[in-house]
């Protein structure tokens, strides 16, 4: 049976997206396909920010962030 992740669960998985786009923005060497990984870990972060299972104690500001950063890296508006 599948155990549906929880919002902390979530939460961690979307700093390893954060984590990685500002690896990748500070300094893309040893990276395989850079833009690719960056916009993917983009919209995956664009799709978490906007969910409604957030508890209290969830800074969104590191998402943001990372958003942000890794827009201006693969050049999107």
């Amino acid at each position: 049976m599948f155990n549906e992740p929880t919002p902390s669960q979530q939460y961690a998985w979307a700093l390893e997206s954060v984590t990685l786009i500002n690896a990748i923005v500070a300094d893309d060497t040893g990276y395989f396909q850079p833009t690719e990984c960056v916009d993917r870990n983009v919209r995956h972060l664009q799709i978490m920010v906007t969910k409604d299972f957030w508890e209290a104690g969830h800074d969104m500001s590191p998402l943001n962030s990372a958003i942000s950063a890794g827009l201006a890296y693969i050049g999107s508006p």
